[in-house]
């Protein structure tokens, strides 16, 4: 039985809230917010993947 990895739990929760939050400026027609979800979701990937690539490379995966 594996153990659950919560900082990936946290990350995938920090990228759908960013997805909402291009959804969201979609609909209010705000350029600006939409710049700064994308921005936020390609940051919270990127950390996402960096740490499973760590996690592989240690053998904590």
């Amino acid at each position: 039985m594996s153990q659950i990895k919560w900082i990936f739990v946290l990350y995938s929760i920090l990228a759908a809230v960013s997805m909402m939050g291009i959804a969201i400026s979609i609909s209010l027609k705000s350029l600006l917010l939409a710049f700064g979800s994308l921005v936020a979701l390609v940051i919270v990937m990127g950390f996402g993947f960096t740490t499973k690539k760590r996690y592989r490379e240690e053998g904590r995966l």
